[in-house]
């Protein structure tokens, strides 16, 4: 059996939630060109709106009055909102996928806090919007510099010192079996809350440091390691849950999937994969964290390319604001 981790690609929406999306990820060299464009119009009306004798500051002269203020509530507007709330304090942002199901759905617009993490460390179950690495996603979720231009939002579920497994479905931290509040399955399409259940498949997982054969560039890394009890027995191989980043055995692709072309692992392949089976999970390190949505069969997550550095964390969901039917509080 193969299971399937959801990417977190952008899903169809239009109108106003476009609108919403496009004002909140607007780079912030384009708002620093328009607040200057702004700024030339307002210190050309100036002279016509200063000398204007006051019996004849009418029709034209009101027009140009209140284009004048317009621009100027824009332009501390545009400061305020994109240079010192947007980057400190909150950002909005739009869900893409249902890999956070049932908690979060898709084309939900959350607001997340970025300034609690500037004083507090992330904490084991806190929504967590971040930077992926670049080998979880796909080319075109990538900028010409190969860099994402895209963010993901998952659920923290190991921290830096946890001992995170996940065997026979069930999560183990620290040795000791987790009830998963937050585990849910979905069957069918993940867009129907109805097909959400409290079971479902899943891969047993660890994090191995890496100190096996010589195997692209893996030495010395902390590396998920998935394994498909119903699969070929041999962990990051012929399943759909791991990256084309830990794959064994993988052709060279550029999408964030693995291809094997069904073929069967070299010699040098075959002992790669004996060693992530055999090797001791780790703790995972500091500075670094785990991340799973909570729809867990519908995730393509941390289970698949890895451990998030804590630079790349943005900030904590705290509440979904639209649609206005589903205003709550998001833990």
């Amino acid at each position: 059996m193969l299971f399937l981790f959801a990417q977190e690609t952008p899903t169809q929406s239009h109108g106003f939630r476009d609108v919403i999306d496009s004002l909140a990820r607007t780079p912030l060299s384009q708002v620093v060109i328009f607040v200057v464009i702004c700024s030339i119009i307002r210190l050309a009306l100036y002279p016509y709106l200063t000398k204007t004798v006051p019996h004849l500051r009418t029709g034209l002269y009101t027009a140009a009055k209140i284009l004048n203020e317009s621009l100027d509530a824009i332009i501390y507007a545009g400061v305020f909102v994109f240079m010192l709330i947007r980057p400190f304090l909150v950002q909005a942002f739009l869900i893409p996928s249902g890999s956070m199901i049932p908690t979060l759905l898709e084309n939900d617009f959350i607001v997340a806090n970025k300034a609690i993490y500037r004083y507090t460390d992330p904490q084991r179950l806190d929504i967590i919007v971040f930077r992926p690495p670049a080998y979880a996603t796909t080319p075109d979720q990538r900028d010409e510099k190969g860099e994402p231009k895209v963010d993901f939002i998952k659920r923290c579920t190991g921290i830096p010192g946890d001992l995170i497994e996940i065997h026979d479905g069930n999560l183990f931290r620290d040795g000791n079996q987790e009830t998963d509040v937050h585990k849910h399955f979905t069957n069918g399409s993940i867009n129907d809350l109805n097909q959400v259940s409290s079971t479902g498949y899943m891969p047993n997982f660890k994090i191995v440091r890496y100190a096996g054969p010589s195997y692209k560039d893996w030495q010395g890394k902390y590396i998920p390691v998935v394994t498909d009890p119903h699969g070929p027995g041999l962990p990051n191989y012929e399943t759909n849950g791991i990256s084309s980043e830990y794959a064994v055995g993988d052709e060279p692709t550029k999408s964030c999937f693995p291809s094997w072309s069904h073929r069967p692992l070299t010699d040098s392949e075959q002992k790669v994969a004996e060693y992530l089976r055999d090797a001791p999970a780790e703790r995972i390190p500091k500075g670094y964290y785990l991340m799973m949505g909570d729809n867990r069969d519908g995730s393509f997550d941390g289970r698949a390319w890895g451990l998030v550095p804590r630079d790349d964390i943005i900030g904590r969901s705290e509440a979904i604001w639209l649609p206005f039917n589903r205003w709550r509080i998001t833990r």
